[in-house]
């Protein structure tokens, strides 16, 4: 398990990776967008949950692609008094349908592994699991149920490091520098 700030250096010799919006070809024609989910698990059997939940994003992915990171430790962030530490990953999969529909299917298997709906709990309580669309090929989403890319995704160590490890030359909607360029100037900033 990583911890939440990883060694700089394991990240030099990685090669280049495919653009957000690039993705797996199918015979009729159609392409799937890549699509990056951040999990993650503070409550009950977390590293349980949380290969619960890479089965289900790769039962999910329309061409076969599936990339995951390693599981990651970090601690609670604006969640309430006494909550657990967090496992944090995350996963990219191939996906031919529209980003609304992606977030419908993350929520409902958020509800299957027993989180709360947000009517029900407070406001970053801790939870089972945790799924969040960070991006979605070159698509952006201003609106009130869905914003890509994430709006935090550039500010949490414990997103960007695991997106480092899968996708460290991704350049995202809106972002002049990549996964790996935000992650480095992040790390220099706590320290």
């Amino acid at each position: 398990m990583r911890s939440s700030l990883p060694e700089r250096e394991k990240f030099a010799s990685l090669g280049e990776e495919d653009a957000a919006g690039s993705g797996t070809r199918f015979g009729d024609g159609m392409i799937a967008m890549h699509a990056g989910i951040a999990l993650g698990s503070n409550l009950g059997a977390r590293e349980a949950r949380m290969e619960e939940a890479f089965s289900f994003l790769r039962s999910l992915s329309k061409g076969g692609h599936f990339l995951r990171s390693s599981l990651w430790k970090s601690e609670p962030v604006d969640c309430p008094p006494g909550s657990g530490e967090f496992l944090n990953a995350v996963a990219e999969i191939d996906w031919d349908d529209s980003p609304e529909d992606l977030l419908a299917s993350l929520l409902a298997f958020e509800r299957r592994a027993g989180r709360l709906p947000p009517e029900r709990r407070r406001r970053n309580s801790p939870r089972p699991m945790d799924l969040d669309l960070l991006y979605c090929g070159d698509l952006v989403r201003n609106a009130p149920e869905l914003i890509l890319p994430h709006p935090r995704l550039a500010i949490r160590v414990f997103v960007l490091g695991p997106l480092v490890e899968i996708q460290p030359h991704l350049r995202l909607p809106g972002f002049s520098l990549t996964t790996k360029a935000l992650y480095d100037r992040l790390i220099e900033d706590h320290s």
